[in-house]
């Protein structure tokens, strides 16, 4: 039985994938720092014959996250791949409360963190284990006022470019997913912001914001999910140093 690592899976998009590959006979093992959110993920799957575990752990802290990995291995056993899907969104402004530290430190750095301690856990194969990192779509372009967030979700695909070159020979496969906007509660805080900045209601902010988006809609954590589902399934065997764009149309590369 396959053994996967999520981190960032009590909400939004890690929850979803955590239902989706443990609905497709995965042992999930879930991380984040929030464990209440967790336990619930946890107990949705056990409700339903899945096997889940726990583990509490701040990715900004690399002890903490192989401790975390360390005992998810523990229970579970070595791992056949990592979702890695733990971040913080939003704005950040120069001065004394620049957020930019916080957000390479938890996009970019703690999911280097939990790369790394995933890779010193993982199944001796000979089937291929991945490791596979969310991004975004603010990986591909800049937005004013997301210094932070965009430099780490586009450092975060130069990590892993190179991390697949560095792990090809031992059948790792390494891959990025970029959504776009994703009905999660961080997509609907930026709509939020979006409508206090320019003065409109949170429909008339949603609306301009899908303007740029030929479906003209919000993607769902599921989508997300399945296309993950399809990297570890034995259709994505071939695919490793990318970065897949899902996001309705709004950026094509």
């Amino acid at each position: 039985m396959r053994t996967i690592a999520i981190t960032g899976a009590g909400s939004g998009i890690g929850k979803a994938i955590a239902l989706r590959l443990a609905a497709d006979g995965a042992q999930v093992a879930l991380l984040a720092r929030g464990v209440e959110r967790l336990e619930a993920t946890a107990t949705e799957i056990r409700d339903l014959g899945g096997t889940a575990s726990v583990h509490g752990c701040d990715i900004r802290d690399r002890t903490q996250v192989e401790q975390a990995f360390a005992d998810a291995v523990g229970t579970l056993g070595p791992l056949s791949g990592l979702v890695a899907n733990s971040g913080i969104g939003g704005r950040n402004v120069p001065g004394p409360d620049d957020r930019f530290d916080d957000l390479i430190q938890t996009n970019l750095v703690g999911t280097y963190y939990c790369l790394r301690a995933a890779q010193t856990h993982l199944n001796p194969g000979p089937d291929p284990r991945h490791l596979i990192v969310i991004s975004s779509i603010l990986g591909r372009f800049g937005v004013p006022g997301y210094t932070g967030y965009c430099a780490s979700k586009t450092a975060l695909l130069g990590l892993v470019r190179a991390l697949s070159l560095e792990l090809a020979s031992e059948r790792i496969l390494v891959n990025a997913i970029c959504p776009g906007w994703v009905d999660t509660e961080m997509a609907w805080e930026g709509i939020d912001g979006m409508a206090a900045g320019l003065g409109v209601s949170r429909e008339e902010a949603h609306r301009i914001a899908m303007e740029p988006v030929p479906i003209g809609r919000m993607g769902t954590p599921e989508e997300v999910a399945g296309t993950v589902a399809w990297l570890m399934s034995p259709d994505g065997r071939a695919v490793t140093g990318q970065g897949i764009d899902i996001n309705g149309g709004a950026w094509m590369g």
